[in-house]
């Protein structure tokens, strides 16, 4: 017999993404893609580049992971369901009469709704990609993660690659460089995931799928809420940084120290003088 909780988190994980859920996470891709500087100039001069922009921006993920497993990175265009829909997100989004859905979206109770729903769908993105990598590469752990972290949160690797084309691309923006809280965060879940997926970590998938997303939403919303994106991995990447990299500014800091002691005692420290 199924606890209330077993039951809850078994339907939760078997709730279909389509369409709600997808629609929230085309519209938020897309109203991120309106909100860079001239976009809305280039979907009126030029509706074709802004229209693969767009698509760039809600299946990059998908494009990213097929690229990785030498898969044809087009497979997107296949699934004429979702590519009508994200269409027609984009289109009403770009040349709705006065401007009407964004203004809407302009609302923060609709941008909590959406935002939360993206996040349901990142969980849902990372258990794809690492079940679709474990069929290629059985139990190939590192395999497994890229293709998680590539499906949950690879939208934003692309679309710095479509940047640099055009001439838009900024060091300071781009995710190798810097990842942003959402790339790591999803990181993490492909980690978390992949070992539940080799039976590593002893937890439902059901019931950690439920988990992890409880934590994205929780985390997303009080960072829209409070309007402040330090809500961050900081602490735990502190504490693993010092852990592992720590240890030879830790010796520095203590000859340093050495150095100075024995200079205020009036001890002459031996030096090399080159030439």
């Amino acid at each position: 017999m199924e606890y209330p909780w077993d039951e809850l988190t078994l339907a939760f994980s078997r709730t279909s993404m389509f369409p709600f859920f997808d629609i929230a996470h085309y519209l938020v891709s897309v109203m991120a893609l309106k909100q860079r500087p001239g976009a809305a100039a280039v979907a009126w001069s030029n509706p074709l580049s802004s229209w693969l922009s767009a698509m760039l921006h809600c299946f990059g993920g998908g494009i990213l992971s097929c690229v990785l497993l030498a898969e044809p990175p087009i497979k997107f265009l296949t699934n004429h369901t979702s590519i009508l829909l994200a269409s027609s997100i984009w289109y009403i989004v770009f040349f709705c009469p006065r401007d009407l859905v964004s203004q809407g979206y302009s609302y923060l109770p609709f941008q909590l709704l959406a935002a939360g729903m993206k996040e349901v769908t990142r969980t849902w993105k990372i258990v794809g990609g690492v079940t679709h990598a474990n069929s290629y590469y059985k139990d190939g752990w590192l395999v497994m993660i890229a293709i998680g972290w590539a499906r949950g949160a690879g939208g934003a690797i692309v679309t710095s690659c479509e940047q640099l084309l055009k001439g838009d691309w900024k060091p300071e923006g781009d995710e190798w460089l810097k990842m942003s809280f959402p790339s790591k965060v999803t990181l993490l879940g492909s980690i978390i995931f992949t070992f539940q997926h080799t039976k590593h970590l002893a937890m439902s998938k059901h019931d950690l799928m439920f988990l992890y997303t409880f934590f994205l939403v929780t985390v997303k919303v009080t960072m829209m809420v409070t309007k402040d994106s330090t809500v961050t991995l900081a602490p735990f990447e502190d504490t693993l940084s010092r852990m592992l990299f720590g240890w030879q500014q830790q010796f520095s800091l203590s000859e340093k120290n050495m150095e100075s002691k024995s200079s205020s005692n009036g001890i002459p420290l031996l030096t090399t003088a080159s030439d």
